[in-house]
C-alpha cells in the first residue's frame, strides 16, 4: 500500500463555479466570487472584515503594512512557525523576538511572553499549530495591559474554535491559508481578516496598490487615487471562484478529516501510554479541526529511523518545522537564549498522511507501520 502525505480534494462544485466566472467576464480581483467568499467568512464566523489575499503570506505582509511595522520596531512570535511568519515583519526592517513553544503542544508558550516585552514592542504573532488554539485569553490581556497588536497566523485554522469563538476572531489582525495542503483549498490563496474597525479603511487601501480604489466601488468617493503605500494582494476571481466550491461542502470536509483525526487518537493512544510516542494536547478551551494529526518521537535519532521505516512500508510522513532562531539567516540575529521546546518539537516532530478520503484501512495500515517501528 502506498499512502501520500497529502491529496487534494476536489468537491465536483469548482468546475462549474470556474465556468460561472467565466461567463460572468470579470475575472480580475474584487468580483462576484471574491465578495461571495470573503461574505461567507463574514456571516458565518463574524469577522468584521474579510479580504482575500493570493496567499496566507501575502496576508500577513499585507498585516505588517498595515500595522506600520518599521525599523526600530520589535515582534514577538514563536520559533517553531513557517518562514513567511517571521519574513512578514523581517521585510520591514523589525526586530524579530522569538518565544518559545509550550511544552505540552507547539503553540507559542503564553506563559514566556510578559518578559520578551519592551517599549519598543508593536505586536504579538501568534501561530495556532494544527488549528489548536493558542492561550488567547492570557495573550490578549497581556497585549491590552501594554497596548499591543495581536496578529493571528490562522494558516491552519478554517474552523477551530478557542472557547466557541471562531480562531481569526481574536487578534486585531488574523491571516488564513488555502494552501493545497490546507482544509479548504484552492491551489494558493489566502485571506487577511481585519478585526479592528480603525484598520480597515487602511487595509482596503494597502491591498489595492495604495489607492481608495475599494470606496470608490461603493460611491463614497468620486475617483479613487493613489492615497498610501501599498501593492497587489488580489487573487484573481477563477481562484475565488475554484474557493467558493470548497466552501460550500465545508461541512462535509470537516466531518471527513475529523473521522480520520479521531481514528488516528484511537489507534495510537496505546502506544503513547506505553510511553512511545507523544499525540497532539488539545487543551479544554479548543476545538480543533483536524488540520493535521502529529506525534512526536522521544528523539531526533528515533523520530528519523521511525520517517525511514514508515516510507519503507509506503507511508510518506515528514517532519515539519525547523526552529527559526536557529536558522542560518536568522542564528546570529538571535539573542542567545534557549529555547528548548521548539528544538524538541523541532527534532521529533512527525506529521502523518491526513487528507478527505483517507480511509479506516488506510489509518489503520499507517499506526500498524508504527507500531511495528516499536514492537521489533
Amino acid at each position: 500500500m502506498k499512502i501520500p502525505f497529502n491529496k487534494p480534494h476536489f468537491t465536483g462544485r469548482e468546475a462549474f463555479h470556474l465556468s460561472e466566472a467565466a461567463i460572468l467576464g470579470h475575472l480580475a480581483g474584487n468580483g462576484h466570487y471574491t465578495k461571495l467568499c470573503q461574505g461567507f467568512f463574514e456571516e458565518r464566523y463574524g469577522f468584521r472584515k474579510a479580504l482575500l489575499t493570493t496567499s496566507c503570506t501575502d496576508a500577513l505582509e499585507l498585516a505588517a503594512l498595515v500595522l506600520g511595522i518599521a525599523p526600530g520596531d520589535e515582534v514577538i512570535m514563536p520559533s517553531y512557525t513557517f518562514v513567511s511568519t517571521a519574513n512578514a515583519f523581517a521585510l520591514r526592517g523589525a526586530k524579530i523576538v522569538f518565544a518559545d513553544s509550550n511544552p505540552l503542544n507547539p503553540n507559542i508558550d503564553a506563559g514566556s511572553l510578559a518578559g520578551l516585552i519592551t517599549e519598543k514592542t508593536r505586536a504579538i504573532v501568534v501561530v495556532h499549530y494544527g488549528g489548536i488554539a493558542c492561550d488567547m485569553e492570557t495573550i490578549m490581556e497581556l497585549a491590552a495591559k501594554h497596548r499591543l497588536f495581536v496578529v493571528e497566523d490562522a494558516a491552519q485554522c478554517v474552523d477551530a474554535f478557542c472557547n466557541d469563538t471562531p480562531l481569526g476572531s481574536f487578534g486585531h489582525l488574523a491571516a488564513f491559508s488555502f494552501h493545497e495542503t490546507k482544509n479548504i483549498t484552492s491551489g494558493e490563496g489566502g485571506m487577511l481578516v481585519v478585526n479592528d474597525a480603525s484598520l480597515i479603511e487602511r487595509a482596503e487601501i494597502v491591498r489595492e496598490k495604495g489607492t481608495n480604489r475599494a470606496a470608490f466601488s461603493r460611491g463614497e468617493v468620486e475617483k479613487y487615487e493613489w492615497v498610501s503605500l501599498g501593492s497587489s494582494f488580489l487573487p484573481n476571481e477563477l481562484t475565488a471562484a475554484f474557493l467558493y466550491g470548497q466552501l460550500e461542502h465545508l461541512d462535509i470536509i470537516q466531518q471527513n478529516r475529523m473521522e480520520s483525526w479521531q481514528r488516528y487518537r484511537n489507534l495510537l493512544s496505546p502506544l503513547e501510554n506505553k510511553g512511545y510516542i507523544g499525540l497532539p494536547y488539545v487543551p479544554d478551551y479548543a476545538a480543533h479541526n483536524a488540520h493535521l494529526f502529529y506525534i512526536t518521537a522521544n528523539s531526533q535519532a528515533e523520530r528519523d529511523q521511525l520517517l525511514n521505516h514508515l516510507a519503507g512500508q509506503g507511508i510518506h510522513a515528514v517532519f515539519h518545522y525547523l526552529s527559526l532562531h536557529s536558522s542560518p539567516y536568522f542564528s546570529n540575529k538571535h539573542d542567545g537564549r534557549e529555547l528548548p521546546d521548539a528544538v524538541r518539537y523541532a527534532s521529533t516532530l512527525i506529521r502523518l498522511p491526513l487528507f478527505f478520503g483517507l480511509n479506516e484501512d488506510e489509518t489503520g495500515y499507517i499506526a500498524a507501520g508504527i507500531k511495528s517501528f516499536f514492537e521489533r
